[in-house]
C-alpha cells in the first residue's frame, strides 16, 4: 500500500431494515431506535436507523472490495478512533472511502492505517470516520 494513497469510493451498500434487525439479532442490541418503527418515528431522527457498529462493520468488505489482499492473509488488527457523526435511517444507502494514513513492517508482512470515511447517499455530514488497522501477513 502507498502512503497518502485514497480508495475509493466503495460502490453503494443498502441499509434497509431487514439489514438492521439482522445485526440486531446477531449482536442482541435490539434498542427501539433501531428495532422498532413506531417509536423511534416519534424520536430525534423520524425513523430506525443502523446501530453505528453495523455501518463499523461494513468497512472491511467495502476496503476489500477496493483493495484485495490477494495472496495475502488480512487480520483486523483493531482501531484507533471512531465516530459516528450522523445517523442512517433505514433504507439508507452507504459508501465509504479510504486512505492509506501508515505503513509499518511487522513479522510476516505490513500493518496498514486506514483513514476511513462512511457518507449517506444525498447527505453531506458523514456518518462514520474511522482509522482502521490491518495486517496483511504472507501464508507461511
Amino acid at each position: 500500500m502507498k502512503l497518502g494513497g485514497e480508495l475509493g469510493p466503495s460502490p453503494w451498500i443498502d441499509v434497509p431494515q431487514a439489514r438492521i434487525d439482522t445485526f440486531a439479532d446477531a449482536t442482541g442490541d435490539h434498542q427501539s431506535i433501531h428495532v422498532d418503527a413506531d417509536l423511534a418515528s416519534r424520536g430525534p431522527f423520524g425513523t430506525t436507523v443502523a446501530h453505528g457498529f453495523l455501518t463499523l462493520s461494513l468497512l472491511p468488505a467495502a476496503l476489500f472490495g477496493l483493495a484485495p489482499a490477494e495472496g495475502l492473509i488480512a487480520v483486523n488488527y483493531g482501531l484507533n478512533r471512531v465516530r459516528f457523526p450522523a445517523p442512517v435511517p433505514a433504507g439508507s444507502r452507504v459508501r465509504a472511502r479510504f486512505r492509506v494514513e501508515a505503513v509499518q513492517p511487522v513479522d510476516g508482512g505490513e500493518q496498514v492505517t486506514f483513514a476511513a470515511t462512511v457518507e449517506r447517499e444525498g447527505f453531506e455530514k458523514p456518518v462514520c470516520v474511522a482509522e482502521l488497522i490491518f495486517r496483511y501477513l504472507s501464508p507461511a
